[in-house]
């Protein structure tokens, strides 16, 4: 009796120290941008995103990652992980207007918020909540990318005066907009600032360079999930993607304020009897100011989904603007400049 208790206890203690071992589930996703491996910086920010994801959740989940041209056509990405053939994407909600106006929100606006606005519209406003419902249509869960900080005005053939020519807008994958400007199809391009558009070579197209960028004071990309592969994920590893993107963001945001530093100063040394970096007068200014509400408010009645971005963002942008003005602001105007 007492040699079969023994084994009794023995064996209970056995299953006792045992390690317990239970299989995680791995996942494969793989991410298609709209970006051409040039863009270092934006393309690299989704191979960042994916070697992070890697690390943080221990190999359980992994990202191959895929520019533009390569698993598919750059502006094909949105539909392809919409309909679930990738599981995420890389690009600009702006790009997807067509699709819903009120996207455009999620990017950028005219004369508006700045990259630490939008971040702090999309973490402590209303800004996520409603892209999110935004995309619930497209089957997708959005999450804030990189943003590009201010970016530049443009790149034009001939100085600007005035802008009582007008123009027509023309939305150009970013591989092809210096062929496009080289060749004469279009007479002016904006892309984001000098590092990016140096390694676009738009630098060799065209002469007079512009800033301030005023239609994009806070531009911000975007990573794309297929709802049904995000929702498959375990808790942990949805915090991971989550967390990731923001690091992701911040990581990237002074990666470009780096580089874009370094070519500046290319530009006004190596190419300085080539290209001209020009203010746009205050009277410019003003006239698009102007004009871009006139649009804005336009574009607010395409959608219920536009009309909610954009009370969102003039109530957010009137309630930072007295802290923003004593702050970031005045600092600029009166000590960074003295």
């Amino acid at each position: 009796m007492k040699a079969g208790g023994l084994l009794v206890v023995a064996g209970a203690t056995a299953a006792v120290d045992a390690p317990s071992v239970i299989a995680q589930p791995k996942f494969q996703w793989r991410m298609s941008t709209t970006w051409t491996p040039a863009l270092d910086v934006l393309q690299g920010s989704a191979q960042h995103l994916g070697k992070i994801i890697d690390e943080m959740s221990g190999g359980r989940l992994k990202i191959q990652v895929f520019a533009a041209g390569e698993l598919m056509p750059a502006f094909g990405c949105f539909d392809a992980a919409s309909q679930g053939t990738t599981e995420c994407f890389m690009g600009a909600p702006y790009y997807w207007a067509g699709k819903e106006p009120g996207m455009q929100w999620f990017s950028a606006v005219p004369f508006s918020l700045n990259p630490q606005g939008m971040m702090a519209w999309y973490l402590h406003g209303d800004g996520l909540k409603l892209w999110e419902e935004t995309y619930a249509t497209f089957n997708l869960v959005p999450r804030p990318g990189p943003s590009t900080g201010v970016q530049m005005a443009g790149w034009f053939r001939k100085k600007i005066n005035s802008i009582s020519a007008g123009g027509t807008v023309v939305l150009t994958p970013g591989g092809e907009i210096y062929t496009a400007l080289e060749r004469g199809v279009i007479d002016s391009t904006e892309w984001v600032g000098p590092h990016d558009d140096m390694k676009l070579g738009l630098h060799n197209a065209a002469r007079h360079y512009y800033y301030p960028g005023w239609h994009e004071p806070g531009t911000t990309a975007e990573f794309g999930f297929n709802k049904k592969a995000y929702d498959l994920l375990p808790a942990d590893l949805k915090a991971v993607v989550d967390y990731a993107c923001q690091a992701t963001q911040v990581h990237t945001l002074m990666e470009y304020e780096y580089k874009n530093t370094i070519a500046l100063q290319k530009l006004k040394t190596e190419f300085k009897s080539k290209v001209e970096v020009l203010p746009l007068s205050q009277p410019t200014l003003k006239e698009l100011k102007k004009l871009a509400d006139a649009v804005i408010k336009e574009e607010s009645e395409k959608s219920p989904q536009a009309r909610k971005a954009y009370a969102s963002v003039k109530k957010f942008e009137a309630t930072l603007n007295d802290w923003r003005l004593i702050s970031e602001a005045a600092y600029h105007a009166q000590v960074a400049s003295a």
